[in-house]
């Protein structure tokens, strides 16, 4: 026998529009597993030059076949299974239903699409609503055409790549990949389960006895209202251009000319993220081992949120507030940072990333000395080593006299004078944040490298190319994803909405449905207290 034909959403042929019996699929399937052999036999025996390439991909073909009849019969077993003791009749939750014939579906699988039929239980009454059907419900079925493995491994190409080239990338693995709209509505969907995820996730085995926690922002381009009117208003239909060359012109003649950028204007229209990034250190002797059990968490709420989280996942791991454990918190110096740091880790140390201060240092010397010369590489060595002394007060000193040095009058001397001043004022306001000595004698973190890397990677890697214009609530979706997939947390993520949707349909005797259109709010700081 050939091999089984791959069916389509769109087009089928009649005599394939009704599911076959559980007794000819069986026949089918030993049919496909012997035409599996001959393809073997007959590959092998050929007197011509042959390629493996060549052999693997038509064995391939007939494996995907081969897995299609598989999946119709275990469908249609597991269908006769769970309707023999399915009354016909019945209520939940104060509503009745009632069973309907079989109704034949269409669903595309890792292998291909494939067709069965499944009972339905039509809901009955002057209010009534919808049916479900009990085969998906027992299965954890979505009624969103694909399986479950196909739409979450799109998803999770969607956290690494573009909605197209996960689409694309995924075409070249299962015979039917999903649009770039469902790829993004699954995204949509599963992002409406992140925020539980995190919150009852458990806390990592195996900490150290030294909690880090770094803090940074990071802006991703938003849409416009301009924009946004663009893509929500009402299209016409347009006859475009038959080449690609003239489509822009066409835009452009359509949408009107771009008002020129005044001196300053971003067109990246960005919104800040805040990106959170906790790992514990281990002590061995005088040095602390680490980073252990590194987990990432971002979101574009309000930076307070990021704290609310923050401080919940250390209660989790053992870091509350009358533990008496260290908890060393690290900031680029955001003064919004300092605040909420002191608001909700009261108990820990507060410190600033040191590359921060040496560039202030650097922006200090280039007044002093000429940029490039060995003075100011001298000069900036000295500070340095005045830095990790802890003795951040000689080096304002130092800058308070240079500064008073510098006539008020004279060529560049007043930008000098107010560069000198900002420097100060940075330095001065944040000097308990710099106990470098103090950090360096217990070994912990001088710099913010790793939320900074953090940051470049969950945020800049996948949200911020040219041409991306984010709405707030879906890159939410987008970045926890991408999160949860870094924090190696994906398949325990998977776990939790499979069960979770599937416990729920059967409570409700309702659909399961994956994806989603509408994104969900960004999250408060109630839902993260």
């Amino acid at each position: 026998m050939g091999e089984q034909a791959h069916l389509s959403l769109v087009k089928r042929p009649p005599e394939e529009d009704e599911p076959l019996t559980a007794t000819a699929l069986r026949q089918r399937l030993q049919m496909q597993a012997a035409a599996v052999a001959t393809l073997a036999d007959e590959w092998a025996a050929r007197e011509e030059p042959i390629s493996f390439k060549d052999f693997e991909k038509a064995l391939r073909t007939l494996v995907f076949a081969f897995a299609r009849v598989a999946i119709m019969l275990f469908l249609a077993l597991r269908e006769e299974t769970v309707m023999r003791t399915y009354p016909s009749k019945m209520e939940c939750a104060g509503r009745r239903f009632r069973r309907a014939p079989a109704i034949p579906r269409s669903l595309t699988t890792l292998f291909g699409v494939v067709r069965y039929a499944r009972t339905y239980m039509r809901e009955v009454g002057h209010d009534a609503r919808r049916g479900f059907h009990p085969l998906d419900v027992a299965l954890g079925l979505v009624g969103d055409r694909f399986s479950w493995n196909v739409l979450t491994m799109a998803a999770r190409l969607a956290t690494k790549l573009s909605f197209a080239e996960a689409k694309a990338t995924l075409a070249s693995f299962v015979p039917d990949a999903p649009s770039t709209e469902v790829i993004e509505q699954t995204v949509l969907g599963l992002g409406r389960h992140t925020a539980d995820w995190f919150e009852q996730a458990p806390a990592p085995q195996g900490d150290g006895e030294v909690l880090v926690i770094m803090f940074d922002g990071k802006g991703a381009p938003t849409a416009t209202e301009s924009e946004l009117s663009r893509r929500r208003g009402k299209r016409r239909r347009q006859q475009l251009p038959a080449s690609p060359r003239h489509r822009g012109r066409h835009r452009r003649r359509r949408y009107g000319k771009k008002p020129r950028r005044n001196k300053g204007d971003k067109s990246k229209n960005a919104r800040m993220a805040t990106m959170v990034v906790m790992f514990t250190l281990k002590r061995h002797g005088k040095k602390l081992l680490g980073p252990i059990n590194r987990k990432l968490y971002a979101s574009f709420a309000v930076k307070k949120h990021a704290f609310a989280i923050a401080r919940r996942e250390a209660n989790k791991r053992g870091f509350g507030p009358g533990a008496g454990k260290l908890i060393q918190i690290v900031t680029d110096g955001d003064p919004d940072f300092a605040t909420y740091a002191t608001e909700y880790f009261p108990e820990a140390m507060h410190s600033l990333d040191v590359m921060h201060v040496i560039e202030k240092l650097w922006t200090a010397g280039e007044c002093l000395f000429r940029e490039g010369t060995d003075p100011l590489r001298q000069w900036i060595d000295a500070q340095k080593d005045r830095l990790y002394g802890g003795k951040v007060d000689e080096i304002i000193a130092e800058l308070c006299q240079r500064r008073h040095a510098i006539a008020p009058t004279g060529p560049g001397n007043k930008g000098k004078r107010e560069r000198l001043l900002s420097v100060i004022g940075y330095l001065q306001k944040r000097v308990h944040q710099m106990p470098y000595d103090k950090i360096i004698k217990q070994d912990l973190e001088l710099g913010s490298g790793a939320v900074e890397g953090a940051i470049k990677n969950i945020i800049g890697k996948r949200c911020d190319h040219g041409g991306m214009r984010w709405i707030e609530e879906r890159v939410e979706a987008v970045v926890q994803l991408r999160c949860i997939e870094a924090n190696g947390d994906w398949d325990h993520f998977i776990e939790f909405v499979h069960d979770r949707m599937r416990a729920n349909a059967q409570r409700d005797s309702a659909r399961l449905r994956l994806q989603s259109s509408m994104p969900a709010e960004l999250p408060s700081l109630l839902k993260a207290a």
